[in-house]
């Protein structure tokens, strides 16, 4: 285990050195320029293409190529990323890094919004419908294809499969069962075996079924646990200016703030992005595995949820996370760290002693939503390799992996976790620059008027 510590040290030292924090935020501001400043000029547009368009017209595109809605893919993708990393991911960013990481974690969320946007409309540009019906997609995809190299499209692929095994095979489903154990004593072989079934009956139905899972599931438990979080903000409102205010500072003078229990500046934007990263999966390339089997006429059509999901995801469910643990105090001078200190910070700072409750069916609804879609991912990854034959002896390791990640141990998973998300981004990002035009290209095509009607009368002729 010692080797594999200092073995992993290493490798993580170097993928989350300057250079990869460099590649992210230049990637972010590089996407959000050529994307005309999308993500902050267009939100209320955005917001009406996809929040209100959900509730209005959810069939809306199931006539074009695809196997589910825009909004069943919207909630597969949300399940995805609000996981562990919103509860206890964000915890251990503050112990290790400060408070002032959850300033970085916003910086990556801000510039994320883009490249995940990217992500997506580059899936389902490159996606591929298999003999069956079925739709595979993802980075791997358009690597192989827009790139044009293969041998890149297998490494991202053999990424993509552990990175979801790492994530949430094994800290999603591990999470879980800690918390179970500590509020209810319910030993993690029985998590395992409980959500092992549960996740199979889900996955074995397809991507129509998880989807209309997650399209119940992902609205309740986000709104749930924001809620919680905003009574916490208003039961504690004259502390919360300067817990903003401890954020703000610490992020450029940790070792003040802390009183040395943070080495540098750069130890907390190492930690706020790495955890921002793990959280909303921005530049990951995910996204692009759920988004690619979407109804949708255009790629953009879908691509701007993305902003969306990162914002949801980091801006809001983060910091609620983030400010409970922070307004309690118990980020430093104790032994609690994950999920436990948020849960600790919950009961704290809620009368009546339930807030470990919340977290704990927070951190429940949220890992399961993450067990039945990363599932998507290892697929994705298997299918590109050895064909779509693999998809059922898939579905049954992961199930197996739902078991072994519960009765695991967590203590260097984390560290492993932002090892794979370093390694996994760099051949993503470097896809989205070298397709940065044909980017350009699909939201000219989307947002210009004249060519938009040009492709509608176009496509009217064509009847």
């Amino acid at each position: 285990m010692d080797l594999i510590v200092t073995i992993n040290d290493a490798v993580n030292n170097f993928v989350w050195g300057v250079p990869a924090i460099a590649m992210i935020l230049i990637t972010g501001i590089f996407v959000t320029v050529k994307l005309d400043f999308l993500q902050f000029k267009n939100i209320g547009y955005l917001f009406s293409r996809t929040i209100k368009k959900a509730f209005t017209k959810k069939d809306e595109g199931e006539k074009v190529k695809g196997e589910v809605t825009s909004f069943q893919a919207a909630m597969m993708s949300i399940s995805a990323i609000v996981g562990s990393g919103n509860i206890a991911g964000c915890a251990t960013a503050i112990v290790a890094g400060g408070p002032g990481a959850i300033f970085w974690m916003w910086i990556a969320a801000l510039v994320g919004m883009a490249t995940k946007t990217a992500e997506i409309a580059l899936g389902i540009k490159y996606r591929e419908e298999r003999p069956d019906g079925t739709i595979d997609g993802g980075p791997m995809y358009y690597i192989s294809k827009g790139m044009k190299c293969k041998w890149l499209g297998v490494f991202m692929s053999v990424c993509v499969i552990f990175y979801a095994i790492v994530i949430s095979g094994i800290i999603d489903i591990n999470t879980m069962a800690v918390v179970l154990d500590e509020s209810f004593s319910i030993p993690a072989v029985g998590t395992g075996i409980f959500f092992a079934i549960l996740t199979g009956i889900c996955i074995f139905g397809g991507a129509k079924r998880v989807g209309k899972v997650c399209e119940y599931l992902a609205p309740f438990m986000g709104g749930a646990y924001i809620l919680c979080g905003l009574a916490i903000i208003f039961l504690n409102i004259t502390q919360v200016p300067g817990a903003f205010a401890l954020i703000i500072k610490a992020a450029f003078t940790p070792r003040g703030v802390t009183g040395g229990a943070v080495g540098s500046m750069f130890i907390a934007m190492r930690y706020g992005f790495a955890r921002g990263i793990f959280s909303n999966e921005a530049g990951v390339g995910s996204a692009a595995m759920v988004h690619c089997n979407t109804a949708v006429e255009h790629p953009m059509e879908q691509a701007v949820w993305g902003s969306v999901e990162v914002f949801l995801d980091t801006i809001l469910v983060c910091t609620v996370s983030g400010l409970a643990v922070i307004l309690s105090g118990l980020w430093t001078g104790s032994d609690l760290d994950g999920a436990r200190l948020v849960m600790a910070a919950f009961d704290m700072l809620l009368p009546g002693n339930f807030g470990s409750l919340i977290v704990t069916g927070a951190v429940i609804l949220f890992g399961f939503s993450c067990l039945i879609t990363f599932n998507t991912y290892v697929e994705r990854g298997a299918t590109f390799i050895f064909g779509e034959k693999c998809r059922i002896f898939v579905r049954i390791i992961w199930v197996a992996f739902v078991f072994i990640g519960a009765i695991s141990g967590e203590s260097i998973v984390w560290d492993i976790a932002d090892t794979v998300n370093g390694i996994i981004i760099f051949p993503n990002l470097l896809a989205i620059w070298f397709l940065s035009k044909e980017l350009v290209a699909m939201k000219k095509e989307y947002t210009d008027p004249d060519i938009a009607a040009y492709k509608k009368a176009k496509k009217e002729l064509s009847k």
